[in-house]
C-alpha cells in the first residue's frame, strides 16, 4: 500500500513526522510492504489557514492512506473524499509510524480528532 507521510526535511525512512499536514515543506512516500520511499514535495505549503487543499498537496501521487501528527477536518474530508483514508502517526520517524500502521496500532483519524490549530 502507498502512504504518504509529512515531513520537515527528507531523510528516507529517518525522516520525522511533521506535526501537520497542511503546513508540511514534503512528503515520504513510502510502499508499506517493501518499505522503498521516495520524497514528494508539497506545492501547497503555503496556504491561508483553513484552506487546504490535501489532493493540490499530493498531486499526482495518490496514496491509499497518509499518516499525520496533525491535521484540519477540512484535509481530513478532501482525503476521504478521494478515497484515502487518515491515521494519526506518533512523533518520531516515518519508519516507526509505517511499522505501526502495519501492525495495526495507529488509530484512524475522525473528525473530531483532527487538530484544532488556531
Amino acid at each position: 500500500m502507498k502512504v504518504a507521510v509529512p515531513v520537515d526535511e527528507y531523510q528516507g525512512l529517518e525522516s520525522q513526522v511533521y506535526g501537520h499536514f497542511g503546513s508540511a515543506p514534503l512528503f515520504v512516500l513510502v510502499d508499506s510492504e517493501t518499505m522503498a520511499v521516495q520524497a514528494l514535495d508539497n506545492p501547497n505549503a503555503v496556504h491561508e489557514h483553513g484552506q487546504c487543499n490535501p489532493m493540490r498537496s499530493l498531486g499526482t501521487a495518490r496514496p491509499q492512506a497518509v499518516l499525520v501528527g496533525g491535521i484540519g477536518m477540512g484535509a481530513v474530508i478532501g482525503l476521504r473524499q478521494a478515497g484515502i483514508r487518515v491515521w494519526r502517526a506518533p512523533q518520531g520517524t516515518v519508519d516507526n509510524a509505517v511499522r505501526l500502521f502495519n501492525r495495526g496500532e495507529l488509530p484512524e483519524l475522525v473528525d473530531r480528532a483532527t487538530c484544532q490549530c488556531s
